[in-house]
């Protein structure tokens, strides 16, 4: 139930995320690094719940959703889905099957996700 609440945390973090107006802009928001390194945190956590628990929990497609609101532009959207490819490889390369180490993982990278994602809004959030 614990991983359940945090999941739903971030999975709301990325949707205030979403609707803000930077989609508007042509050039490079000012959260655009923490931006593409939350996209990979997305990655990892999207794979890593995808081993371990056997569903894909809707991860990507709330990526997806992120991506058409704030990478409009080709370019920007091809780093967004790059560093998500990036850390959803990084652990399929690594861990085949759910174990200790990657529930630890998906943990820890979960709780990076949704401080990250509480700092852009904070931050940056209208």
């Amino acid at each position: 139930m614990k991983r359940f609440c945090r999941a739903a945390a971030l999975s709301t973090m990325l949707s205030l995320i979403a609707v803000s107006p930077a989609a508007a802009q042509n050039a490079e928001p000012p959260y655009e690094q923490r931006l593409i390194q939350l996209s990979e945190i997305v990655g990892s956590v999207h794979y890593l719940r995808k081993l371990c628990l056997g569903s894909e929990e809707g991860w990507r497609n709330r990526m997806q959703a992120l991506i058409d609101i704030e990478a409009t532009d080709p370019a920007r959207r091809a780093r967004f889905v790059a560093a998500f490819n990036k850390g959803y490889r990084s652990f399929a390369s690594v861990h085949r099957k759910c174990n200790s180490v990657a529930i630890e993982a998906e943990e820890l990278y979960r709780k990076q996700g949704l401080e990250l994602a509480s700092e852009i809004i904070a931050r940056y959030g209208n």
